[in-house]
């Protein structure tokens, strides 16, 4: 299989140029639902497969779900800095060397499962509560030196939720596991 396709399953992340009400609301939907998805992708997996590397060089199923875990904490947080404060620039973290750390090569992912569920069910309600004002409220991004709305970001982050779960769904198939 292409590098490019086992780097990017579903596709490198594409801005929408134009965000409707609909739109966000199916993002809201898919991002609270995610961590169900996620779950089921992880279900039935030994602990041998999920120490395996969703690609040559890339990070075992583990590491990726602990990962999910990490970012979209900080994403959460940064949709809070972004509605309690006037375009603050968020901090950019290390999600390589979070992802070598001990705990996300090694701890049982029914934790971060938790978190995951937990967290975007509170997310979810957050952006439900949210105006069309705040979903055009903005934080900086320091390292692409960016500005991002909220809807933009909540676009990425279900992007993000859908491109890592993918990663996983595509091992299995590819490994033959069972899927159900």
């Amino acid at each position: 299989m292409e590098k490019q396709t086992l780097n990017y399953p579903i596709g490198e992340y594409q801005p929408a140029e134009s965000i409707s009400a609909g739109q966000k609301q199916e993002w809201i939907n898919a991002l609270e639902h995610a961590p169900a998805k996620l779950k089921q992708a992880v279900r039935a997996m030994s602990d041998s497969q999920l120490d395996t590397p969703y690609r040559e060089g890339g990070w075992t199923v583990r590491q990726v779900v602990h990962h999910l875990a990490d970012s979209h904490m900080n994403g959460y947080t940064r949709f809070k800095l972004s509605l309690t404060e006037n375009e603050p620039e968020i901090r950019p973290y290390d999600e390589k060397g979070r992802a070598d750390l001990h705990d996300s090569k090694t701890a049982a992912c029914g934790d971060a499962l938790e978190l995951l569920t937990i967290l975007h069910r509170r997310w979810a309600a957050l952006l439900r509560s949210m105006t069309e004002a705040q979903f055009k409220r903005t934080y900086f991004h320091p390292v692409s030196k960016e500005t991002v709305t909220l809807e933009q970001a909540l676009g990425l982050y279900v992007w993000h939720s859908e491109h890592h779960i993918a990663h996983i769904t595509e091992l299995s198939r590819r490994m033959g596991w069972h899927l159900s």
